[in-house]
C-alpha cells in the first residue's frame, strides 16, 4: 500500500457488524408472508449486493417468489425500525478510524440505501470521522461498478491508484479492480468468502480493524 492518500471503508461487515439486524428484519419479513424463517448464517451470506438483491435471495431460498410486490419496502420497513438494535462497530475500529482520519481523508462506499447508512453512522457516532458517504441507491450505482469509488477518490483529489478500498467481499475486490484502486480485505467481515484463484497478489489483508493502522505505515 504504497503512498495511500485516500482510504475508503465498506460499511456492513467491514466498519460494522450489523448481521443479526440484518437476518432479524429478512426473517419478519418471511414470517409476514408466511414461510419459515431461515438461519441466520444462510441470509447473512446473502448480504453484499444490496437490499433488493438480499431480498430476492432471501424469497428464491424461501420458495417465494423473488419478485412478490412490495417485498422490499416490507423488508425496509422492518430493518429501518431496528437497524441499530445489535450493529456495532467491529472491535478496534473507532480506534482505528481516531487514528487514521487524523492523517488522512476516510470515506464510506456501500451498497447499502443512503438514509440507513447515514442512520448507522450517526446513531454509532461514526459519522464525524468521514468526509464524504455513497450509498447504493444514488445516482453513481451499486458497487462492483467503479462510479462512487471513483467520485470518492475525485472529490479528495486523491489518484485512484493512492485510494484504498477496505472491504470483506468479493464485490469489494471487484470494485477496485474496476477502478484500479488498491484493495485491502478484511478476513474478519461476515462477507469474506473467496476461493484461491480469486486473488492475484497485490491484494492486502487485515484481521482486525487495527492492522490497518500497522499496514499503512508499513
Amino acid at each position: 500500500m504504497n503512498d495511500i492518500r485516500l482510504v475508503v471503508f465498506d460499511l456492513d461487515g467491514t466498519l460494522v457488524d450489523s448481521s443479526t439486524d440484518l437476518a432479524n428484519a429478512v426473517n419478519a419479513l418471511l414470517t409476514e408472508l408466511g414461510v419459515n424463517r431461515l438461519p441466520d448464517p444462510e441470509i447473512v451470506s446473502m448480504v453484499g449486493e444490496g437490499a433488493a438483491m438480499l431480498v430476492r435471495r432471501a424469497l428464491t431460498a424461501s420458495g417465494l417468489d423473488p419478485q412478490t410486490p412490495g417485498a422490499l419496502d416490507r423488508f425496509l420497513g422492518h430493518y429501518d425500525a431496528h437497524l441499530l438494535d445489535h450493529t456495532r462497530p467491529y472491535p478496534g475500529m473507532v480506534e482505528t478510524l481516531q487514528e487514521l482520519a487524523a492523517g488522512m481523508p476516510l470515506a464510506v462506499l456501500t451498497n447499502k440505501p443512503a438514509y440507513a447508512t447515514d442512520r448507522v453512522l450517526e446513531g454509532l457516532a461514526l459519522r464525524q470521522y468521514f468526509r464524504e458517504t455513497i450509498g447504493g441507491d444514488t445516482a453513481f450505482g451499486r458497487k462492483p461498478s467503479p462510479a462512487g469509488l471513483v467520485r470518492l477518490a475525485q472529490v479528495a483529489d486523491a489518484p485512484l491508484a493512492s485510494t484504498l478500498l477496505v472491504g470483506d467481499s468479493p464485490v469489494d475486490l471487484a470494485t477496485a479492480r474496476n477502478a484500479n484502486a488498491q484493495i485491502c480485505l478484511a478476513r474478519y467481515g461476515f462477507g469474506y468468502r473467496f476461493a484461491p484463484e480469486d486473488f492475484r497478489g497485490d491484494e492486502s489483508f487485515i484481521d482486525t480493524p487495527l492492522d490497518l493502522i500497522a499496514a499503512l505505515a508499513r
